[in-house]
């Protein structure tokens, strides 16, 4: 997406047409047109995107920083991993290469904050004719993927918003809930995780019926071709991300409602713990 988005702004602003872009490179208009649409599962090859900021006159930092991206495309720990389905490679690659992940769950804990027995249940529910193999793969999967929060350049922030259903619904029975309030009050003592309940008692919201999101964005205002916002929705067997500036603009402005509607830290610390003490073992 990043590569996409920051060629057809360096075209755009070359005022090339993607015919012209091609014969300017000496490529296709095809190969132009699959490099600017970042839906595209091929690889992209990172001496064509030099190639492509190089004929529409790039400064030497923005070359540069597109060239990184296509050189980075491979380093991930989930490439070339059997356990990820192809609709979830963006997803993961995004929480790599983003600063923040606001997060609204309607009905389960977030991805990033479940306990390994929360994950577990989730699976085999979903998963109800999987084998305990694939099961297993798929809760270390969700496992591999929470080290977002644990890097060191720096680590992932995550602002989750949590509908009290999550906290109703008893996945895999009291102990596996209270373990996971358990982890939840954890998590939101560290300083790149805040966690704010949306209690019943708030009424209507932003959201409405609508389905749970996610906003996962990096700013930079020195390289504005390194800065990416994007939504993601999730489905069954699939997502949907949007990266489109209007749609992620209506998200992050939900997303404010949303958390301005919610309980603070400290009143959801206390949500917490008085609705742990109704799963006590």
């Amino acid at each position: 997406m990043l590569i996409a988005r920051g060629l057809v702004r360096l075209r755009e602003r070359a005022g090339l047409t993607q015919g012209q872009l091609a014969d300017a490179a000496g490529c296709g208009k095809a190969t132009v047109g699959r490099y600017e649409e970042w839906q595209d599962r091929a690889r992209v090859k990172w001496a064509t995107v030099r190639a492509l900021a190089d004929a529409c006159g790039a400064t030497p930092d923005e070359r540069d920083a597109l060239v990184q991206l296509a050189r980075s495309q491979g380093a991930g720990w989930w490439v070339g991993n059997a356990a990820v389905p192809e609709w979830m490679d963006p997803i993961l690659s995004f929480e790599e290469a983003g600063e923040y992940e606001h997060v609204y769950a309607s009905s389960l804990v977030p991805g990033l904050l479940q306990t390994r027995t929360y994950a577990l249940a989730i699976h085999r529910a979903q998963l109800v004719r999987a084998p305990a193999a694939e099961i297993e793969q798929q809760v270390e999967l969700r496992m591999q993927r929470q080290r977002v929060l644990e890097r060191e350049a720096p680590p992932l922030h995550l602002w989750a918003i949590l509908d009290e259903a999550v906290l109703r619904r008893e996945v895999g029975g009291a102990s596996v809930m209270a373990e996971q309030i358990d982890h939840l009050l954890a998590a939101s003592e560290r300083p790149n995780v805040t966690i704010q309940v949306l209690p019943f008692a708030s009424g209507a919201h932003a959201v409405g019926a609508g389905q749970p999101f996610m906003i996962i964005g990096r700013d930079d205002e020195r390289r504005p071709l390194s800065a990416m916002s994007v939504t993601y929705l999730e489905m069954h067997n699939r997502g949907l991300y949007l990266d489109d500036a209007s749609d992620v603009a209506q998200y992050k402005t939900i997303f404010d409602y949303l958390r301005a509607q919610a309980a603070d830290p400290a009143r959801t610390a206390e949500l917490l713990r008085t609705t742990r003490r109704e799963y006590r073992p």
